[in-house]
């Protein structure tokens, strides 16, 4: 990207042209996601035990990183096994986040669970999958053994 930025600088200064399109086109392409998966806590601490305490302990933080409020009703997030969260009627707030819980507990807007008995996202690597109702990926994060959280 570095290189093209570069030659398409040095090609519009020799014809005596504004730059401002390749550094826009630099910039706009890396953009966030108007929904983004934000954090993966994929290592509750302590031991797995499957409490649900523990469980609850593992999640998923989503953020819109827009002004405006947005609607994920049907979006799904999932892992690469295929355990699957799916978002009701659900509008996230402009600026807000919303973090999926693995275990059980009551849904509110800033808290929601997958309502499971056991740990969702591996320890020794996973990657969390954020899709509209249509299936079309948003967001992907991916982690190896490494840690026990990633920020994406």
């Amino acid at each position: 990207m570095y290189a093209y930025v570069k030659k398409a600088f040095v090609a519009a200064a020799g014809l005596g042209l504004a730059v401002a399109a390749p550094i826009a086109a630099a910039s706009s392409a890396q953009a966030l996601p108007a929904i983004m998966i934000y954090k993966v806590q994929y290592n509750s601490p302590g031991a797995d035990t499957g409490s649900n305490t523990s469980l609850n302990s593992e999640y998923v933080v989503i953020k819109n990183t827009t002004r405006t409020n947005r609607s994920i009703t049907g979006w799904t997030l999932r892992d690469k096994t295929g355990y699957t969260y799916k978002f009701p009627a659900f509008t996230l707030k402009a600026g807000a986040t919303v973090t999926v819980r693995t275990g059980r507990g009551t849904a509110t807007t800033a808290n929601r669970y997958y309502n499971y008995s056991w740990y969702v996202w591996n320890n020794s690597g996973d990657t969390a999958y954020l899709k509209t109702a249509a299936g079309t990926t948003v967001d992907t994060c991916s982690w190896t053994s490494s840690g026990s959280a990633k920020y994406c």
